[in-house]
């Protein structure tokens, strides 16, 4: 049974995440197209089933963000090298752009927030850095 510290964590930790995704350069864009951008920009080119299992959906609802973001003009879909049945979706320039000015703003958003803490609380939060990476990568 979750006591009070577990509840008092999971808030909070839903509520920075809730911030950090509000700090974004398009706001037309949903959270699950945002995340896609960034898997591409990340990793690649991606095939549609590849990004569905990444992103825990079904391809059918994969395809529909995919198609939203070929519509803004954000990734481009193009028959794959290995095998051309496949289909490899990349994001194009603009979309890599929209990325990157999506992750500075987080950045400067978290840095302002950072900088109204203490010595003390900065300190707390760095010991705290090996813990939280510890769950975030359970």
């Amino acid at each position: 049974m979750p006591d009070k510290l577990d509840d008092e964590l999971r808030i909070a930790f839903m509520r920075i995440a809730r911030r950090i995704r509000q700090q974004r350069h398009d706001d037309t864009l949903s959270d699950s197209q945002l995340s896609v951008l960034y898997v591409l920009s990340q990793h690649g080119g991606s095939t549609l089933a590849a990004l569905a299992e990444h992103e825990r959906v079904t391809p059918p609802s994969m395809n529909r963000t995919v198609n939203c973001l070929s519509d803004d003009g954000l990734v481009t879909r193009s028959s794959s090298p290995d095998d051309g049945r496949k289909v490899l979706i990349e994001a194009t320039d603009a979309g890599v752009e929209l990325i990157a000015k999506t992750r500075q703003r987080r950045a400067e958003w978290f840095a302002a927030e950072l900088s109204t803490l203490s010595a003390d609380e900065h300190a707390a939060l760095h010991a705290a850095i090996p813990v939280l990476l510890k769950l975030a990568n359970s």
